[in-house]
């Protein structure tokens, strides 16, 4: 018997905000981003192991990671 397991990470592009870039300065558009990484067995998707909220800026491209709270509250538009 054997068991078929790994790791499966799926990204939602949660909205896009103008804000000022904290790496260039720039007043541009932030890519906000939500990352899910789940333990899947048989190819099954069960435990999410770790979620991850990033920010990417449009200018340069600088991405960081932002809280939970900061994804959630600051206005997408």
């Amino acid at each position: 018997m054997f068991f078929i397991f790994g790791l499966r990470t799926k990204v939602d592009r949660s909205g896009v905000r103008q804000e000022v870039c904290r790496n260039c300065g720039n007043r541009a558009a932030q890519v906000i981003t939500r990352r899910v990484t789940k333990f899947s067995l048989f190819f099954v998707p069960l435990i999410p192991v770790r979620t991850r909220h990033t920010q990417q800026c449009s200018f340069c491209g600088a991405e960081y990671d932002i809280s939970r709270a900061d994804a959630q509250r600051l206005p997408v538009g």
